[in-house]
């Protein structure tokens, strides 16, 4: 496991003397999978071999963590990594195989679209049922139960049985009911895609009340730049373990490591005669004409982007290019050979890019450059992400990725 230490050795987080609301610790969890599928199967190898019918497979791998007060941590990982089975052990809808979970004060989970919903009964139903497994008395619902209604926005459909409620009800009462018992942990599994655009604005303005109330939130996300944005520190799962814990931009820098070894090992499985990855970015460096190395960068600077690329065989043709993103992996600029419309010279052994980027007009804050090698068609021979990475002055004058000349005056 790595340990980010990239803030710590400049600031203190501002959680480090908070308690703990989730302990984890030593949790493994095992499931068995069977082998044989029909009733009859089950039957005929009931005591004779039924070890050989049955595999186990271990979803978390001794995992500790401690989760503070008032903190919002994203898992991350890919598909099957653990991250959900993560999150229903904290919010204790499974049991650990191995180790434990201890928790302090209400926790809501939205871990499962509906989950805790009866079909047959009505939203209004259901709100009492859910409320109550949440810990909540009927009283208590009873005086939200208009904000549920509210926030959730289904109208007369509040008594309609849910079995015929869209994905997007289904979910926006299940958010409107956990938001509403007043929880002191919220768990977050990916339901927020289900809602449409305003609902999920709804949401994430609420989860921002719910920070500056001090709450703790649980994220599990496949939207890079929403864990960024909203998560104070992040873990990264993979095959059940932990393989980073930290910040969010370093977490969601190690994920991307994660997904791209595992695309290079699904080319070499494909075809293991070919080299999965023949290029390389040599080196890159950055550089502010007229101004010392390190230097901050202002609006209207221009900006130097350089890049040694090689190949281990001759490469005929070929594209190079440069990404430029915010710390929180908003896009600001991109650009490549096809759209500046410029043709290489075949790629014998290195080769060496330049793009001179003038007048740019950035807003204040971190950036990061990605550098990549494609083909002409295209797709990446090789791609260094946070290659380089340079600040922009902030300027108290305005705010935003881009930075204008603007004015102000009263017309009325």
């Amino acid at each position: 496991m790595t340990i980010d230490n990239d803030l710590a050795q400049t600031t203190t987080s501002p959680f480090a003397d908070a308690p703990a609301v989730v302990t984890v610790r030593n949790v493994s969890k095992r499931f068995t999978i069977r082998k044989d599928n029909s009733l009859k199967e089950r039957v005929v190898t009931l005591g004779r071999a039924g070890r050989r019918h049955s595999e186990d497979f271990w979803a978390l791998k001794d995992i500790s963590l401690d989760i503070p007060a008032g903190t919002t941590i994203g898992l991350l990982g890919p598909n099957g990594s653990g991250k959900s089975t993560l999150l229903k052990t904290i919010g204790g809808i499974l049991e650990p195989t191995t180790g434990t979970v201890d928790r302090r004060g209400r926790l809501a989970a939205l871990i499962e679209l509906g989950a805790g919903f009866h079909p047959d009964l009505t939203g209004r139903e259901n709100v009492y049922l859910n409320a109550a497994i949440l810990g909540q008395s009927q009283e208590e619902t009873e005086a939200r139960f208009a904000d549920i209604l509210q926030f959730s926005g289904i109208g007369d459909f509040i008594d309609t049985q849910v079995k015929f409620y869209s994905s997007g009800m289904y979910v926006r009462l299940a958010f409107a009911v956990a938001i509403n018992t007043d929880p002191d942990v919220l768990l977050v599994d990916e339901v927020l895609a289900v809602g449409d655009e305003q609902f999920q604005k709804k949401c994430l303005d609420k989860i921002r009340e719910f920070q500056a109330q001090g709450r703790t939130i649980i994220l599990v996300s496949h939207s890079l730049g929403q864990v960024q944005e909203l998560c104070d520190s992040a873990v990264v799962l993979h095959h059940g373990e932990v393989m980073f814990q930290g910040s969010a931009r370093l977490a969601v820098k190690n994920f991307r490591d994660i997904l791209e070894d595992r695309r290079v090992a699904e080319v070499e499985a494909h075809d293991p005669k070919d080299v999965a990855s023949p290029g390389k970015v040599e080196h890159v460096e950055l550089e502010i004409p007229g101004k010392p190395e390190g230097a901050e960068h202002r609006h209207g600077d221009d900006l130097i982007v350089r890049a040694t690329f090689s190949h281990t065989t001759v490469l005929p043709e070929w594209r190079a290019g440069i990404k430029i993103e915010t710390h929180l992996g908003h896009p600001a600029f991109g650009v490549d050979s096809r759209q500046l419309a410029t043709h290489h010279d075949p790629l014998r052994g290195t080769a060496t890019v330049e793009w001179h980027l003038r007048d740019v007009r950035l807003g204040g804050g971190q950036y990061f450059v990605h550098v990549f090698l494609a083909k002409p068609s295209g797709e990446h021979i090789v791609i260094q992400r946070e290659a380089a990475r340079f600040v922009v002055a902030d300027e108290d004058t305005q705010s935003g990725i881009a930075w204008t000349q603007a004015t102000e005056r009263q017309v009325r």
